[in-house]
């Protein structure tokens, strides 16, 4: 038998037909007690799939355990496991968010060209302004998305039905995705939408060109940082950023700096430097900033159960199976 230990909470039918897999030992822990408190040793004994948000912090006691599936689409809250150097295999929750976070996306494209903010500030204090810029279009404006996984791709379709062009970074060609998971006619399963793709080696070319740039890479010690000064100067001062990914993604000073002084024209971030950020930070303030406090794609959604469930029930099965798991992490980036 099989131990497979689920750490999240998880829809009555999905849980009966897991349990119904052959030589699978089903043991569900309760969910609120995630990452906050040890494991006793009798229920993490012998468990080789680990189902869970943030591992148990007694995880190193998991001496069988050969995979771990989480339930978001960051995975930083791994490093700390060595689950490369163990021989582990993880598996994240991309695609769950990724039509939440893809409307988002679009309605910050909107807002922050047509400025929003400005008319809800003239709507407080009365102000009947028809200044042109409430009437700007995203139509015939070119989007740059900043990695091309599931988000990346689910992003460009609704930038294609909008009108805009697409460029994309991507540190390897792009082509078909079969092993991830996708709402059904979402993304791009073929690779086929990009209007072009740059290399790595051409980020100041790919940043020039655009109107807005979205940030759909993942997190990790080499991503840190990647969007700094010499990066934010390079677009155009009439871009701008949108950053539903990861908030240390993005170099705080370097945004400030940008942000201040009309490097660029303005930002949208849903992900952070701290959490929750402070009151008195100075991007609540700034008038060319939508800033909204990390509810593009949340697990509070209406459909992340079912979408999640569709994830654990599949990667389960396939695991007893020996089959292709969907969204498997490359050991590279553990």
């Amino acid at each position: 038998m099989t131990k497979i230990l689920i750490n999240i909470p998880i829809k009555p039918d999905v849980l009966q037909r897991i349990r119904a897999l052959p030589n699978a030992e089903i043991v569900v822990v309760d969910p609120s007690n995630d990452g906050v408190t040890p494991l006793p040793l009798e229920v993490i004994s012998g468990a080789e799939v680990l189902v869970c948000h943030l591992p148990p912090v007694n995880q190193a006691e998991m001496k069988d355990l050969k995979l771990v599936q989480i339930m978001s689409a960051g995975f930083n809250q791994l490093a700390a496991m060595k689950l490369a150097e163990r021989g582990v295999r993880a598996c994240n929750a991309g695609g769950v968010y990724n039509t939440a976070i893809g409307e988002w996306t679009i309605a910050m494209l909107v807002n922050l060209t047509r400025d929003l903010r400005g008319m809800i500030r003239n709507q407080d204090t009365g102000v009947w302004d028809r200044d042109d810029r409430f009437a700007a279009e995203i139509r015939g404006r070119t989007l740059g998305l900043w990695g091309y996984g599931g988000l990346g791709r689910e992003v460009a379709r609704l930038a294609r039905v909008m009108g805009l062009t697409v460029h994309v970074l991507a540190r390897s060609p792009i082509g078909r995705r079969d092993d991830t998971y996708a709402v059904p006619g979402t993304g791009d399963p073929e690779g086929s939408l990009p209007d072009k793709v740059f290399g790595p080696e051409q980020d100041l070319a790919f940043l020039g060109g655009l109107d807005y740039l979205v940030l759909a890479m993942p997190l990790n010690p080499a991503n840190t940082g990647r969007i700094g000064a010499r990066e934010l100067r390079a677009m155009k001062p009439t871009a701008y950023l949108l950053n539903p990914a990861r908030g240390p993604l993005v170099n705080e000073a370097a945004l400030l700096r940008a942000l201040s002084e009309g490097w660029i024209a303005g930002a949208a971030l849903d992900t952070h430097f701290r959490y929750p950020m402070p009151a008195d930070h100075p991007l609540w303030r700034m008038p060319n900033v939508i800033m909204t406090p990390h509810i593009s794609g949340s697990d509070k959604g209406p459909h992340f159960l079912d979408r999640m469930g569709e994830i654990v029930e599949h990667n389960v099965a396939a695991y007893l199976e020996g089959r292709p798991l969907w969204n498997e992490i490359a050991p590279s980036e553990l």
